[in-house]
């Protein structure tokens, strides 16, 4: 069969298929099923490369890695944000232009992140240590707060701050890569959003 098959890609698999959950939840208007399943992709995203470096792999498995990860972000981070706030707000012609505005910025930076990721590893090794523009995997903490938690007035900004996402996606600012004490702070953030998330579906 085509493609790589060990356990740095599982957990790359499993965000991927939580985010197809997602968009199935939103289609069908569960708007708190889908937010909690983008955060648990976001979780996904935040270790699938700290699994993948602890095996020694060949350059078509690094390069199948990076692929594969942007393919797994665009389903996760690019088109359930999309279908998501859709789904939340119904299709006013702001929504239908901020949500298409959204998916078309975070495929053409994740297409760029690829390229530009092959042709660091080409010149030097290692984790990359900077981005350039705001990450995709961001929305994972940013709309969950804004929807659920900002009431109906974060629910009518939530078609802004797809825009804002978009802009910043593709604004070549940058952004040091977290280490461990910000990926803490971030996981931290996330437990304490997804039980509240989890807390308001079961009231």
């Amino acid at each position: 069969m085509l493609g790589i098959y060990n356990y740095t890609v599982i957990l790359t698999y499993i965000g991927m298929l939580t985010g197809f959950a997602g968009i199935l939840h939103a289609m069908n208007g569960d708007i708190h099923g889908a937010l909690v399943c983008l955060m648990v992709a976001g979780v996904c995203d935040m270790f699938d490369g700290a699994i993948a470096s602890t095996m020694k792999r060949t350059n078509q498995e690094k390069r199948f890695g990076v692929q594969i990860d942007s393919l797994s972000d665009l389903v996760c981070f690019g088109v359930l944000p999309a279908v998501t706030v859709r789904a939340a707000l119904g299709q006013s012609r702001m929504t239908l232009f901020a949500a298409g505005a959204y998916l078309l910025c975070a495929l053409i930076r994740l297409a760029w992140f690829n390229v530009d990721e092959e042709e660091r590893q080409e010149h030097e090794s290692g984790s990359r240590r900077v981005y350039y523009g705001l990450p995709v995997t961001t929305a994972a903490l940013i709309l969950p707060v804004l929807i659920e938690l900002g009431g109906r007035n974060g629910v009518a900004l939530a078609p802004l701050a797809l825009l804002v996402m978009a802009t910043a996606f593709l604004t070549p600012f940058k952004l040091r890569k977290p280490q461990f004490p910000g990926k803490a702070v971030m996981l931290l953030a996330g437990a304490a959003e997804f039980a509240l998330l989890v807390t308001r579906s079961v009231v």
